[in-house]
């Protein structure tokens, strides 16, 4: 096993996926894009560690020094099926974390309160603890899958997979052969609605643009009547993207969802709006009412060299997320929006993806919630994200948010991601190992 960069005594009465999400927030695979990262290896090295103690034969792939992803395959009992082969997924990345601005050291998987914490305990490191917990449930059970399994530990997919998911399906499709379906992060969790719980199956995410917005002008002076002032010009244009209020626009998933959302709460879906019946879901509101517009959102900066020089060049960086088919249509009004002088380059792209909300899948998912957790509603939803999902989708594979946990009502699930002070209840893991481990027999 690789060695873990921090003391690795463990409670005894530590349940292994906890035992395991915690050995993974103990590897620092911070993710600060542009090429630039402390790389996935170790962790994934780790990863291939476990799954060779399940019998398996794990295949480490390098998209570049450091930049580790881990695949294995686990063979079903109807292997040659005509539902082929489903691809269980998560990220070894993660974004960065400051750890002045934390409550406890973000990489040392600190268990307290009854959680675990550190970066990655909800994106997505816990996940991939559920997968290795429930596929070795099964294992040591002397059962098997139902069908055969892919099992994918990606490198960088918070800098949407160049050296990850993207690499493998542009140099190792065979990696995936006879895949049809995937499962990976973020649905599968419980919210609350009018006093109730319910849980979210995502079956779509939002397209993703990422574009540098640059203003040019005339360098001289910071003494000086300056009209040409690129920081200026970019100031106004990124005020003008940040403040934009884009138009509600109904995907078949959200109608289908706000429409369930009325039915929970009793009201009429005609007289209540999309917002207001967004913001009933409580903490969960986060994402879904950004998954019923475009967002863009200014991320970065960088103008200048010297307090009395006036650049000649200034430059923002906009995180984009809109829905599915959207993104020329979107592209054109960012144009209209900031002006000639402004110049967008796109710097990644990925397409939205969109699934009904039945089938085979959707069923099974539902019954394996409905099994631990009796009488609870099940909802369509699209992330307000991405995933790794999106990648695989160029093999014809279709995707679907599925890492199970039940949460405490007051648990703001979607401020963990990214945030301050990440952390994931234990009993939620429990949960979703549960879970999990029941699908992946049954479907």
């Amino acid at each position: 096993m690789v060695p873990l960069p921090h003391d690795t005594a463990v409670p005894v009465d530590l349940e292994l996926t906890a035992q395991i999400a915690r050995d993974l927030i103990r590897f620092d695979t911070s993710n600060y894009g542009e090429g630039r990262s402390n790389g996935e290896t170790d962790a994934a090295e780790y990863v291939a560690a476990r799954l060779r103690d399940l019998g398996l034969t794990p295949e480490l792939v390098d998209a570049a020094p450091g930049r580790t992803s881990v695949v294995a395959r686990v063979a079903g009992r109807h292997a040659h099926g005509p539902s082929g082969a489903l691809v269980v997924h998560g990220h070894l990345d993660v974004v960065p974390a400051d750890p002045s601005n934390w409550t406890v050291d973000p990489f040392a998987g600190v268990v307290q309160d009854g959680m675990l914490w550190g970066r990655g305990a909800v994106d997505m490191k816990n996940m991939d603890a559920m997968i290795l917990a429930s596929v070795g449930d099964i294992i040591r059970a002397g059962d098997a899958p139902e069908r055969d399994l892919v099992l994918a530990f990606f490198a960088d997919e918070e800098a949407g997979g160049v050296f990850g998911s993207r690499y493998l399906v542009e140099n190792r499709p065979g990696l995936f052969a006879g895949a049809t379906e995937a499962l990976s992060e973020v649905g599968g969790y419980s919210i609350t609605v009018g006093g109730q719980r319910a849980y979210l199956l995502q079956t779509g995410e939002k397209s993703l643009l990422w574009v540098t917005l640059t203003a040019r002008g005339d360098a001289g002076h910071g003494s000086r009547l300056h009209p040409s002032n690129a920081v200026t010009r970019l100031a106004e244009a990124v005020v003008a993207v940040g403040r934009h209020e884009w138009p509600i626009r109904l995907t078949d998933t959200a109608t289908e969802l706000l429409a369930e959302l009325a039915r929970l709460l009793d009201v009429d879906p005609a007289r209540i709006g999309p917002d207001e019946l967004a913001l009933a879901t409580g903490t969960a509101s986060g994402f879904i009412q950004a998954s019923l517009r475009t967002t863009t959102n200014p991320t970065g900066l960088s103008a200048g060299y010297k307090h009395n020089v006036i650049p000649d060049t200034a430059e923002a960086l906009v995180d984009i997320r809109c829905l599915p088919g959207d993104e020329d249509r979107v592209l054109e009004d960012m144009a209209a929006l900031v002006g000639p002088d402004i110049v967008i380059t796109t710097r990644h792209r990925d397409l939205g993806l969109e699934t009904a909300f039945r089938g085979p899948f959707v069923e099974a998912a539902i019954g394996a919630l409905g099994r631990a957790d009796p009488g609870v509603p099940v909802l369509p939803y699209m992330f307000s994200g991405g995933t790794d999902n999106s990648a695989l989708a160029a093999l014809g594979i279709t995707g679907y948010g599925f890492a199970p946990l039940r949460l405490p009502a007051d648990f703001d699930f979607p401020a963990m991601f990214h945030g301050v002070d990440e952390r994931v209840p234990l009993e939620a893991l429990t949960f979703g190992r549960r879970v999990l481990a029941d699908l992946l027999t049954s479907y």
